[in-house]
């Protein structure tokens, strides 16, 4: 990948989606502008080259797995899906709000399906921004005050089944959104007509229901019910 820099922007995108949001961070077109090479395009913006050709490189250099997770220390688990799962969550909704905006806009007449899609982009985001909040200030601080303490703290929700319950219900609603969207979009199949930003909507759609579907089955199936043994530890003792 030496040669990126000689690379056409928009040839880019179609290689890799991921791509474009490092070309949207620099404020580079790759939609309609994307038929220049990406050291034009930088010269264009007066973005520096070099650092933005580092940032496509990098791409792909976020490691994602989850082997063995289920062994995990607790703390470390919850570490990974702020990390990991919870950052990217916050990072690609702007994106997500921002390309289905657009494509809304200028495919919505004839593609009635995107202003639909839109709307559930902004139910999606109604769901989870409140749901990781509530992960991050009142469950996880409880969970790792369990591993912690010498007996059984007194938490305002009771148990930890009550505030599980409520993140699990959550993780439902997402999910019924994420299959509604999928749905609409024919399992992310963009039409033929569909432009760069079209396309690249649908991509970071699918890549987003995956990450979902991971971060959720970390909770589910791993993190929540060991919290819940922890807890009950206590009351065995």
């Amino acid at each position: 990948m030496e040669d990126i820099k000689y690379k056409k922007v928009g040839s880019l995108v179609a290689e890799d989606y991921k791509y474009a949001d490092i070309f949207k961070k620099y404020g580079i077109d790759f939609c309609c502008g994307g038929g220049v090479s990406v050291e034009e395009a930088c010269k264009k913006k007066g973005v520096n080259c070099e650092q933005l050709v580092n940032d496509l490189l990098a791409v792909n250099g976020n490691s994602r797995d989850i082997t063995g997770a289920k062994d995990w220390p607790l703390d470390k688990l919850i570490n990974h899906i702020i990390n990991v799962h919870h950052t990217y969550v916050k990072e690609n909704i702007p994106l997500l709000l921002e390309y289905s905006n657009k494509v809304a806009k200028v495919h919505g007449d004839r593609h009635p399906e995107t202003i639909e899609i839109n709307r559930q982009i902004y139910a999606l985001v109604d769901e989870l921004l409140p749901h990781l909040t509530k992960e991050e200030t009142i469950l996880f601080p409880y969970i790792l005050k369990l591993l912690e303490a010498k007996t059984q703290p007194n938490p305002s929700f009771g148990t930890v089944q009550n505030p599980i319950r409520v993140m699990m219900d959550e993780h439902d609603a997402a999910g019924e959104i994420m299959r509604s969207i999928s749905e609409l979009s024919s399992a992310y199949t963009p039409p033929v007509d569909a432009c760069a930003t079209y396309k690249v909507l649908y991509q970071k759609l699918q890549e987003f229901e995956n990450d979902l579907h991971q971060h959720i089955h970390l909770e589910n199936n791993i993190l929540f019910p060991r919290a819940t043994e922890a807890e009950q530890s206590f009351q065995s003792t």
